[in-house]
């Protein structure tokens, strides 16, 4: 809808999904929390199981019901603006600055989460909301920061899409950005158990 309603103004779609999708999210996070915790990426679900705060089988859960969703979620979307159910995405977002980008948005995210957590529980929908918000302008990438939502966007050819050829290097970049989030998050937010 942003990239219709943008008249090929690239900064007024990439505002309208922005919006739509920190919105969204502070939403359903708020909505999804007390059941799941809000789990909805691959990256936040494997970094509680490697904190030893989620078990394995349902992390490894999360993660197949995480993918099966974004799929299914890309191609209702496709069915409610009347294109093309199954697509593929043509729009090459490659290179080492793109994956960097993609570890600095997962990063954050991450920080962001475990350091609301830490702090302010029940602020963790907007402050999550508002982190997305601000990454989709502050990186090179557009802060997709979610492996599942990479590979749904590979199956939309729309502005928010992402070539298959390109999946490996975000993804990649999302893997290191959670995996150095847990280590500096856990010195970071470290609590003495007095």
């Amino acid at each position: 809808m942003g990239e219709r309603l943008a008249g090929g103004n690239a900064a007024v779609a990439l505002l309208g999904n922005t919006l739509a999708t920190g919105a969204g999210l502070s939403v359903l996070i708020t909505v999804f929390g007390p059941l799941s915790g809000a789990h909805f990426n691959p990256v936040v679900t494997l970094a509680f199981a490697a904190r030893r705060e989620l078990d394995a089988k349902v992390a490894a859960a999360y993660v197949a019901v995480q993918l099966l969703g974004a799929v299914v979620g890309v191609w209702a979307a496709h069915l409610m603006f009347d294109e093309a159910v199954f697509q593929v995405s043509t729009k090459v977002r490659d290179g080492a600055a793109q994956g960097l980008a993609e570890g600095v948005a997962t990063f954050g995210l991450l920080i962001a989460i475990l350091g609301s957590l830490r702090f302010r529980p029940t602020a963790t929908p907007f402050i999550v909301g508002l982190y997305i918000s601000s990454a989709y302008w502050f990186t090179a990438s557009t802060s997709f920061a979610n492996p599942a939502v990479t590979i749904a966007r590979s199956m939309s050819d729309t502005f928010a899409g992402i070539a298959p050829g390109s999946v490996p290097i975000f993804v990649v970049g999302q893997i290191a950005g959670a995996a150095i989030a847990v280590v500096v998050s856990g010195w970071l937010f470290h609590q003495d158990s007095r």
